[in-house]
């Protein structure tokens, strides 16, 4: 059995979401394909296949009317812009034609002396003849587009938008040829053109596309505008001098040169040099970060005023910035689960209207004033159904916001999280690095009566500088630099350290590594466990002579998110590894009463499943290893940017920095999202809902009114204009 292969594809002619229905059916419909989602905004169709080759699943959408070629990463093209330069062109084209007919007809219309005037100078078959050339010019040539599909469409009896356009226009055109050509076929008193509704319909639905177009093109605008701070050459060492290459011959390892003011092509390890980088487009923090030999830098970012020589460590798609767009690519082509009713919708929508517009005409046929009058009904029911606008109401939106969300910090691994983060009502943390530094410090000490503290901190010191545990580096930072001996060096897990250091037989750790602890250094231990801080003892020479408070300061965004969270009534969590008391204590400074304190990595999960009660929909932040679980268990995971790859792995949020102001976003994103939907996919289902009976002709028997052809793609046109400018609010956002 051949192993199962996953690529995007690029998909053009793509107009509406039954297009995209029809490419998904195509898709779906071929054996070897086991999956397809099709994002009609971005033009884009993510495919699952095996045994077959690439080409042969683009042929499947190209066989279906929409040609189509494997997606090219590193080509940031703006096919949207293409596009809309091509119906900018062909609008035009159609407008010129158009013009023409609409004066000699409709001004007739108005203003009877013109009417005298052409029949008496050219005469009525004449002005037909001309308008018949010039409207067969529209049809077949800028709106072929329309033609080329929709008309295998019916033949395949898969119709779809640019199928109902089809008929709406050759039945304006047709009718008005017949008139021209055989009136006798029609009956008297019916011969009558129709050529300016044809030729208007194509026109208006053209600038229509177009406008469209151009709107599509700005919703990927935070993904080009990520991919264009990388500059397109670098500063290389290579043979003794330093030489221009370009971006796409670096390789790891080799030798980078950025002056001041330059960006940074490519991800590296500074070797040479100190600096300050702008890192806002990764992190969306302000302040330029400090770098010198050792440091890590980030294509994209901005040097500052000092030069810099560093090492690269990753080069083209494995860059952070290519991660970065890749993330934010694959979270746009995503269907949230709302968009299921849409597809449900447009799978019986176009047939739906293709029966009634049959029976408008023919109800208008035998009832109304006669045949002329039934095609106009007809075809304006086709052209005012289009499904263009809930086709685009979804994924507009969401390459908007997840753009967006990315220009700030805020990556959405997942495109359903966009939608799911909204609906939270429990946010459970992480404690330390999430709600904490995550960087401990010394912050009390405490001495037996008649000890040295300087001669104790530097014996602790001196033995806590051959542990690696996080607590060891703070006693570190904080003790005298001492250059004792030490030997025998021991360490057992969650008790503590020992061994000899100048000679003396030295303890660190907790109370229940120690033998008798004096009660002035027990109350004093628990006195800093009550302000959330973890005692270290030590023993010198079978004696506790000392406690230590070891604190892991809150991060100043802590405090506000969490009041910003119970403001809008959610509830809140914390779940840490570390004592009772200590996580009680940072609880209670942060207003959090739910917690769960001396949790194992294994029992997260568990306790992520306690915090959940039914309905619930339940958010997990957090950064480390032992978070991973929990992250992947939560209806939302989202990981701090500062943890590691692991935890990033598992989750659907992921904050490019350690501020917890960005969950805050990340829920403000989410909400303006799914805010933005709603009001589109209402438009959308009003707009039809409500013009499709006008257009049938309801309202004429009492108001005398109807949307003529014209009209009726002036409306369409506008529609699915307002669902992507209602979109393209949340750059704002």
């Amino acid at each position: 059995m051949s192993s199962e292969l996953q690529a995007k594809f690029q998909v053009s002619n793509m107009s509406c979401a039954s297009c995209a229905a029809r490419v998904e059916r195509a898709l779906a419909g071929t054996p070897g394909i086991a999956s397809a989602t099709v994002n009609l905004a971005s033009e884009t169709a993510h495919v699952q296949w095996s045994g077959l080759s690439e080409t042969e699943v683009a042929k499947v959408m190209t066989d279906a009317g929409y040609p189509a070629q494997l997606f090219d990463a590193d080509d940031r093209t703006d096919h949207a812009g293409d596009t809309a330069d091509k119906l900018k062109r062909d609008t035009w084209i159609a407008a010129a034609l158009t013009l023409p007919v609409v004066i000699l007809e409709m001004s007739g219309h108005a203003i009877p002396a013109v009417r005298e005037w052409v029949e008496a100078s050219i005469g009525r078959e004449a002005s037909w003849a001309i308008q018949f050339v010039l409207i067969t010019a529209v049809v077949f040539w800028p709106g072929r587009r329309f033609l080329s599909i929709g008309l295998p469409a019916l033949y395949h009896r898969r119709p779809e938008m640019n199928a109902l356009v089809s008929i709406g226009v050759l039945a304006a055109w047709g009718y008005s040829t017949a008139s021209l050509f055989a009136p006798g076929m029609l009956g008297a008193g019916s011969a009558a053109v129709y050529f300016e509704a044809a030729g208007v319909i194509v026109t208006l639905i053209l600038l229509g596309r177009f406008l469209e177009a151009r709107a599509k093109g700005k919703t990927g605008a935070a993904i080009r505008a990520l991919m264009a701070l990388r500059p397109p050459t670098a500063r290389v060492w290579r043979d003794g001098v330093w030489a221009e290459v370009a971006h796409e011959d670096l390789t790891v390892g080799a030798r980078v040169q950025v002056r001041p003011g330059e960006q940074v092509p490519v991800d590296g390890q500074v070797v040479e040099g100190q600096s300050y980088i702008d890192e806002s487009m990764l992190t969306g923090e302000a302040a330029a970060v400090a770098k010198a030999p050792g440091d890590t830098v980030v294509g994209g970012t901005v040097n500052g005023t000092g030069a810099l020589v560093f090492e690269a460590t990753a080069v083209g798609s494995d860059t952070v910035l290519a991660r970065i767009a890749q993330v934010v690519e694959d979270a746009q082509g995503a269907k949230l689960p709302i968009q299921g009713l849409v597809d449900r919708v447009v799978s019986w929508f176009v047939p739906a209207v293709l029966v009634i517009a049959a029976l408008a005409a023919v109800v208008w046929l035998v009832f109304g004033p006669g045949l002329t009058f039934a095609l106009v009904t007809g075809v304006s029911v086709l052209i005012i159904a289009c499904p263009c606008a809930l086709g685009l109401a979804t994924p507009t939106a969401i390459m908007v916001g997840t753009g967006r969300a990315a220009e700030q910090g805020v990556l959405f691994r997942k495109g359903t999280a966009l939608q799911q983060l909204s609906q939270a009502s429990v946010v459970a943390f992480d404690k330390t690095g999430t709600l904490t530094m995550g960087q401990p410090e010394v912050a009390a000490k405490a001495f037996a009566q008649g000890q040295d503290a300087t001669h104790v901190m530097g014996l602790i010191g001196a033995l806590e500088a051959l542990s690696e545990h996080p607590l060891s580096k703070a006693i570190c930072r904080g003790a005298p630099e001492a250059a004792h001996k030490v030997t025998g060096f021991k360490s057992e897990t969650g008790l503590g350290i020992s061994g000899t250091v100048a000679g003396h037989a030295l303890r660190v750790g907790s109370a229940r590594f120690m033998g008798e602890i004096p009660s002035a250094l027990k109350e004093q231990g628990d006195a800093f466990a009550e302000q959330g801080q973890t005692a270290v003892f030590a023993e010198i020479d079978g004696q506790t002579v000392a406690v230590l408070g070891i604190a892991d300061p809150v991060k100043p965004s802590s405090k506000s998110l969490i009041d910003a969270l119970h403001a809008q009534g959610i509830r809140t969590a914390m779940i840490s590894g570390d004592a009772e008391a200590t996580s009680q204590a940072v609880a209670r400074s942060l207003g959090i009463t739910e917690v769960r304190a001396g949790v194992l990595p294994e029992g997260k999960l568990q306790a992520v499943r306690s915090l959940r009660q039914e309905g619930d929909v339940l958010a997990f932040v957090g950064d480390g290893i032992n978070d991973a679980p929990a992250l992947a268990e939560a209806d939302i995971g989202l990981a701090v940017g500062t943890g590691t790859d692991v935890a990033i792995e598992a989750a659907d949020v992921v904050l490019a920095s350690g501020d917890l102001g960005r969950v805050s976003r990340a829920m403000e994103i989410s909400a303006s999202t799914m805010r933005i939907i709603r009001q589109n996919l209402f438009w959308a289902f009003a707009y039809n809902v409500a013009l499709i009976p006008v257009a049938a002709g309801v309202l004429y028997p009492f108001t005398g009114m109807l949307l003529s052809p014209m009209l009726a793609a002036g409306a369409m046109a506008l529609s699915s204009f307002f669902v992507v400018s209602n979109a393209l609010r949340l750059r704002s956002a």
